[in-house]
């Protein structure tokens, strides 16, 4: 406890010894701050708050027309007021590049970047600042920035829908002469293979096989005919006769039964029977061959060829019919369908049409997404920088810490001897300590010395604390001061 106290005096003995040097190093730092908070230059900021509000027609019309995207909008709305288009548009407006050069544009553009600030809450509101020496120029970069922003969005907007419009057009112009290619073409091939097509293959194919087994009954009369030709006999032979119609039993009884059947093994012995009888007979006994009856045959016979030769080209010209349907089939399907997507995609494109046409007349009269300006940039009255108030305040308290660590500084580099433990610390052995006996003139002097010294930084310190005191009342009394000075000179 005592070696704290003893420590506490020792800095409160060095700050009244070198009270003059820290009174004048604390003033001087102050009164720099004074001069920097006064001589940096003024900056002024200006801002302006953006509404984006959604139209209730935009709800109404939805799936009728396309409106934009807000969330879209908000999304590249930063780098949109930033761009360099925008920006470099504000400025010429302006007249904010003087000489007009290339380099003093990029200068300006630099210093726009770095002092402009753009800020999204709650994805429909936005706030645009820009700090500069000019609060007028301040304000007017702001409003120009938000009016400029605004013009274009809702022109290009508008150019996107007169160009959609012009799209769709062309568009719809060209699908519709590919649709009536597509028309005419399957139109053309109805009327050349309509017929083909509507064919029923079922019915088709069954009629075939009615003429194939035409054609095998056909086949089998002639082959009969072709057989009883070279042994007709006048009816007056009962063997001949027998034996013929025996014959014809035989082969229609083959044409549904094998030789198993007993019918058809009964008729096969009752024929062997009656032929080895007319071998038996005698030569006398034949009869001869009935010119008439062999005349007949023969026009049968005629008959049955041409009806068998029609058959055959009834059935080879279905038979080349029924392979012809699936192609033709498939081939008026192909086309159908080719029809059908460009006719598709013609009602689409008109709806597109019809939905871009609505979207352009609600951009024409601002009917979607509105840019609302709630708060407009007024002109800024007080600088946003320097902060003179707190450079005041960082000011004293810098000059209070750096009086008494110059005092510290200098005491820590002396060579002399400042307590008793310094001189134990050598080795020496201390045998009194006299304190120092003040001569009462000098003492009296010195006091009266101080007393000025201490009334003097006092009023100064107060003159100090003015400067604070009219910035926190916003005073302007020395910018009028400093403005009257300047105007002099």
């Amino acid at each position: 406890m005592d070696k704290k106290e003893f420590d506490y005096r020792i800095y409160l003995d060095l700050l009244l010894r070198r009270k003059r040097l820290f009174i004048a190093t604390a003033l001087a730092i102050m009164t720099a701050s004074i001069i920097l908070s006064y001589s940096l230059q003024k900056i002024y900021e200006a801002k302006s708050t953006v509404f984006i509000e959604k139209n209730v027609i935009s709800e109404l019309v939805k799936g009728i027309a396309v409106t934009p995207s807000m969330e879209q909008t908000i999304k590249v709305l930063t780098y949109a007021l930033t761009s360099r288009t925008i920006l470099a548009k504000v400025i010429n407006e302006l007249d904010m590049v003087k000489k007009g050069s290339d380099a003093e544009l990029e200068n300006v553009l630099a210093r726009v970047n770095r002092n402009i600030s753009v800020k999204v809450k709650d994805n429909n509101l936005f706030m645009i600042s820009y700090k500069d020496p000019d609060p007028r120029i301040a304000r007017d970069f702001v409003n120009t920035l938000v009016r400029t922003y605004i013009e274009q969005n809702v022109s290009s907007k508008r150019e996107e829908s007169y160009g959609a419009i012009q799209f769709l057009s062309e568009q719809i112009e060209t699908v519709q002469k590919k649709l009536d290619s597509a028309d005419e073409e399957l139109n053309r091939f109805k009327a050349q293979q309509g017929g083909v097509v509507n064919i029923d293959e079922a019915k088709l194919f069954q009629e075939i096989n009615s003429a194939e087994q035409k054609l095998q009954d056909i086949q089998l009369r002639r082959r009969h005919l072709e057989g009883l030709k070279p042994v007709t006999r006048r009816e007056s032979d009962p063997l001949q006769v027998q034996l013929l119609l025996l014959q014809k039993r035989q082969d229609e009884l083959r044409n549904q039964f094998n030789d198993n059947y007993p019918e058809l093994i009964r008729i096969k012995g009752e024929i062997e029977s009656l032929q080895m009888q007319i071998k038996k007979r005698p030569a006398s006994g034949t009869s001869q061959t009935d010119p008439q009856e062999v005349a007949k045959i023969e026009a049968e016979l005629s008959a049955l060829k041409l009806t068998e030769q029609s058959l055959r080209r009834y059935i080879g010209t279905n038979q080349a019919l029924l392979r012809k349907i699936p192609m033709a089939k498939a081939d008026l399907e192909k086309r159908e369908v080719d029809k059908r997507k460009q006719k598709e995609l013609y009602d689409q494109l008109l709806s597109r049409q019809g939905q871009s046409e609505v979207s352009k007349q609600m951009e024409v009269q601002d009917k979607t997404t509105t840019f609302r300006i709630v708060d407009p940039a007024v002109l800024p009255v007080n600088p946003v920088s320097p902060d003179r108030v707190k450079i005041l305040l960082l000011g004293i308290a810098a000059g209070i810490a750096g009086g008494f660590g110059l005092l510290f500084g200098l005491d820590q580099l002396s060579n002399t001897v400042k307590s008793v433990d310094m001189l134990k610390s050598f080795g020496l052995p201390v045998l009194a300590v006299i304190p120092r006996i003040p001569e009462v003139a000098a003492e009296a002097k010195r006091k009266r010395i101080d007393r000025i010294i201490y009334a003097t930084s006092g009023g100064y310190f107060c003159f100090i604390l003015s400067f604070l005191v009219m910035e926190l009342l916003g005073l302007a009394y020395v910018d009028k001061v400093i403005n009257f000075v300047a105007q002099l000179f």
